[in-house]
């Protein structure tokens, strides 16, 4: 079969021959993969540089997709990449039954495999990393990426009274009072987030710890207690965070991702995400690219709007 296949962690995958999936397992199944899409998780699986990276190679990137199984259903998977070097970009690929949901009828593979990915990674952190109720109030640093877009649509869908979206780029933030955000800031406008419950933060890095000082100092009962979400981290791996933003405010943070969140919890989440996709839910930014493409993509689509889905 064909597949994506990264040999050096330095250069992108090439489109190549690779050896055809087997089943071994009790519940594996071998599937025909309709779209796979390309997530910044996948970029950093591809170049060794993900905390879970084995450093095995040769490797097939992709950790989720659409799939058609042996019976003709169609099914969003997500593949644990911690035990396969197979994952997603291919013709065909081997998922654990357990770890995939029937899709609705008339779905759109393109759309579900560009919208799981980023929705998921607000919807289980507030789901499942933070006491959150509906009616309280979200901040999103990093809101004009693709994560960050759909994170103001799953903070309102979840039942947040405000949302506050916080960002670098003008153009991007005018855009997300559409999507549901009830006030819009640069990074150094964060006072105006001073009062909520929880950040979702897709940045960490020197901006992580400038925007908790902003936030925290500003804060008009520091007594209640905040809820930092660490999903991400594009401005930078590291982040110097003061001391007295710890001692000086009752400020919590937590991390979400794959280690603090059992596997079990994000299959556990998954109908309910792809209801609210099926429903038309979230405004979903997705291009479909042919498989062959990957290299072309690879290096000439990183940091764009729209969320890469690759098609056999």
């Amino acid at each position: 079969m064909k597949a994506a296949v990264v040999t050096d962690f330095s250069q992108p995958p090439h489109y190549q021959d690779f050896p055809d999936p087997v089943a071994s397992g009790e519940d594996e199944v071998v599937v025909e993969v309709l779209a796979a899409g390309l997530h910044p998780r996948v970029r950093s699986q591809a170049g060794g540089s993900h905390y879970t990276s084995t450093g095995e190679l040769p490797l097939v990137p992709g950790v989720d997709a659409v799939v058609r199984d042996r019976q003709g259903k169609i099914r969003y998977a997500i593949i644990d990449v911690d035990e396969t070097t197979l994952g997603t970009m291919a013709e065909r690929t081997v998922i654990d039954a357990g770890r995939s949901v029937v899709l609705p009828a008339k779905v759109d593979p393109v759309e579900v495999a560009a919208a799981v990915n980023p929705a998921m990674s607000s919807w289980v952190a507030l789901r499942r990393r933070v006491d959150f109720s509906r009616g309280q109030r979200v901040a999103i640093l990093g809101a004009t990426g693709n994560a960050g877009r759909m994170a103001v649509q799953v903070a309102k869908r979840l039942g947040a009274s405000e949302v506050v979206a916080a960002g670098r780029d003008a153009a991007k933030l005018a855009e997300l009072p559409a999507l549901g955000a009830d006030v819009t800031c640069t990074l150094d406008q964060l006072a105006q987030a001073a009062d909520v419950d929880v950040v979702i933060d897709y940045l960490w890095g020197e901006p992580t710890g400038r925007a908790m000082v902003e936030i925290l100092t500003n804060r008009a009962d520091r007594g209640k207690q905040l809820a930092w979400l660490e999903v991400g981290a594009i401005a930078g791996p590291q982040a110097s965070i003061p001391a007295a933003a710890l001692r000086s405010a009752r400020l919590q943070i937590v991390g979400s991702g794959i280690g603090s969140v059992p596997g079990r919890d994000f299959v556990e989440e998954l109908p309910k995400i792809v209801e609210a996709i099926a429903e038309g839910a979230f405004d979903v930014r997705a291009k479909a690219v042919p498989l062959s493409e990957v290299e072309r993509v690879w290096t000439s689509t990183a940091g764009t709007s729209d969320r890469i889905v690759l098609v056999p």
